[in-house]
């Protein structure tokens, strides 16, 4: 049986940094924000080349172990075969193991990139699979949910498979980011989490993140108690105790903040009157970054934009 054809010609993918969970929504939500990776991707006669600027370039592999390499691999697999060779260049802005979705954004652009320089690939491959493929591959639906969809995302499982559903975040809400020098593993986070949670703190949780859809959508002046977390940043703390003291600090504020994903990086959500004061306020330790919401999520564009 004959395998998928591929395009001669080079597809780009841009695919954005997320912050998942926002305080209670632990495991199921997600934001999409304003800044990028991008990776291009062409079929090639033979063997595997891959290029790497900014973030990662002199840590990150260029070869089959490459998450990039190893999404695009698994969905060419599921549209019916792998191309001859692959050139692969990656221009990465998304900060590495710091809580922004990196590695969501590797997998989306790779099953992505996939499904683009494949031939009839979308008739195979649907926005439905694409999410559920990429969560397979990441493990869970929220980070990768935003990254796909972009926009403020919900995500659950249901009989295995991810499903998700997009909101439109406030146009108002300007996210500040404090990006640490150091990096925390995702799974050195995970691990410090209890088996179990007093019921009434999963009460509380179970509130203020039905709270933060409305706070998140429509009343981002509900933004402070919306974002109030029992589940996750207080057990997770010791493992970055200067994130921890930042959310407090700015909490203390008044000014809605969290840790994004599993951290160190925190997020305070902003407006455009606030914002600029809210970016002054972390210290020489961090690099705080203003951002826009990216309501896009991942998608290809033409190579010379």
């Amino acid at each position: 049986m004959a395998g998928p054809a591929f395009r001669a010609a080079a597809v780009r993918v841009r695919v954005p940094a997320t912050s998942a969970n926002l305080g209670p929504g632990f495991d199921a939500l997600g934001l999409a924000l304003g800044l990028y990776d991008d990776v291009v991707v062409r079929v090639a006669d033979s063997g595997l080349h891959i290029d790497i600027a900014g973030e990662g370039s002199e840590t990150l592999p260029r070869d089959e172990s490459h998450l990039l390499v190893r999404s695009l691999r698994t969905a060419f697999d599921l549209l019916g075969g792998q191309p001859r060779g692959l050139e692969i260049v990656c221009a990465n802005r998304i900060p590495h193991g710091r809580g922004l979705g990196s590695s969501s954004a590797a997998i989306c652009a790779g099953i992505v990139a996939a499904r683009a320089v494949t031939i009839g690939a979308e008739s195979k491959l649907d926005d439905t699979a694409l999410l559920e493929l990429a969560t397979e591959i990441e493990g869970h639906p929220d980070n990768v949910a935003a990254c796909l969809l972009g926009g403020f995302t919900l995500s659950w499982m249901e009989g295995g498979a991810a499903r998700a559903i997009r909101m439109e975040p406030a146009d108002s809400i300007v996210p500040v980011v404090f990006v640490p020098g150091k990096p925390v593993l995702t799974e050195t986070a995970r691990g410090l989490l209890p088996r179990t949670v007093p019921h009434v703190d999963a009460a509380a949780n179970a509130g203020r993140a039905a709270l933060l859809v409305e706070a998140l959508t429509r009343r981002p002046e509900l933004l402070l108690p919306a974002t109030e977390d029992r589940l996750h940043q207080e057990y997770r703390a010791p493992a970055m105790p200067e994130s921890a003291a930042l959310v407090e600090r700015l909490r203390g504020d008044g000014i809605p903040a969290v840790i994004s994903g599993a951290g160190p990086t925190v997020m305070a959500l902003a407006d455009a009157g606030t914002a600029d004061k809210v970016e002054a306020l972390a210290g020489a330790d961090w690099a705080a970054n203003r951002l826009s919401l990216d309501v896009q999520g991942a998608s290809v564009l033409p190579l010379a934009t």
